[in-house]
């Protein structure tokens, strides 16, 4: 970004240089809170098989965020508006029965509509907007440039009360995401967990847009998680994994955007995938060469079987 002020041998002045402006400070405090709200909601969306939810409703912060543009108004709120609007639809359209199979498909016949409406609205009002459209990229591909403290208030708030509802819900939705058929048995409510869950994502994704843009949200909230529960199949492990990797990738995507002129969006994504590169050939290595190869067993990602939650719902 500021070629006059470039990398330099001395790793300790380069990283000072980083907090000299005030623009930067705010990127890096926005980039945390991201990383930690979309890292954590990110888990359970992977645990659920919901990407493609989670997809969607970044999307859907594309059209959000241009029509407040149109309108004037910061696009924070029609990041979250939009987004959580469209949580709702996808949650009151859902499925009815806690049915795996013919519960995700139609489920995803609805978020597959959201989601085409969603980026016709986009289109429109992008075709309405007389302004300077540089702005509007931005949306898409993320920018770290002009966050400000009211933004980083906002974020904050938002992913307070994220975290909170997530932490609230956590144990139940952690059983009725691994085995919801038992999990509804024993009395949880597999659906309503469900429908505030896509909540939390909505929100989720609202935040991580505004960082990595509308359409590259996926690179803190998918990656981070699916690399974690790629590694190991203990839960508490695995979030704590998912949080170093998303501020990892978040801290470091934020220098590389400021020494060079690339948005932050290609160097967040692109570090993303090799990370998850690197824990394919990680794993692989292990399966062929490791203890649990020679004694004939395989490491199990978090969620891919039942047992990984007892039957009581006693365990989270």
């Amino acid at each position: 970004m500021t070629e006059a002020s470039g990398l330099s041998w001395n790793l300790v002045a380069d990283v000072r240089q980083l907090f000299d402006f005030p623009f930067m400070v705010n990127a890096y405090l926005a980039g945390t809170i991201v990383a930690i709200v979309a890292g954590l909601v990110g888990w359970f969306m992977v645990l659920r098989r919901q990407s493609f939810a989670g997809h969607t409703l970044a999307v859907v912060g594309f059209p959000g965020a241009s029509g407040a543009t149109y309108l004037g108004i910061s696009p924070a709120f029609g990041f979250f508006g939009f987004c959580l609007a469209a949580a709702l639809v996808i949650a009151a359209a859902g499925p009815r029965s806690s049915g795996a199979q013919r519960g995700r498909s139609q489920e995803s016949a609805v978020i597959g509509t959201v989601q085409a409406f969603a980026l016709a609205c986009g289109f429109l009002f992008v075709s309405l907007y007389k302004g300077n459209l540089e702005g509007l990229s931005a949306l898409l591909f993320g920018s770290f440039l002009g966050i400000t403290t009211q933004q980083i208030l906002l974020l904050g708030a938002a992913g307070l009360v994220t975290l909170a509802l997530l932490g609230v819900i956590a144990r139940p939705l952690l059983f009725a995401s691994v085995d919801p058929e038992v999990a509804s048995a024993k009395g949880v409510p597999v659906l309503g967990l469900g429908a505030v869950f896509l909540l939390l994502l909505g929100a989720a994704a609202a935040e991580a847009s505004q960082i990595t843009g509308a359409l590259l949200v996926f690179a803190l909230l998918v990656v981070p998680a699916s690399t974690a529960q790629l590694l190991t199949a203990r839960p508490a492990l695995s979030v704590a994994l998912t949080l170093v990797l998303g501020l990892a990738i978040t801290w470091l995507g934020l220098a590389m955007a400021y020494y060079s002129s690339a948005p932050i969006g290609f160097y967040i994504t692109s570090l993303s995938f090799g990370t998850y590169l690197i824990a394919i050939a990680a794993r692989f290595l292990t399966a062929g060469h490791g203890p649990r190869a020679a004694s004939g067993q395989r490491s199990t990602p978090v969620g891919s079987r039942a047992p990984a939650v007892p039957r009581g719902g006693s365990r989270s």
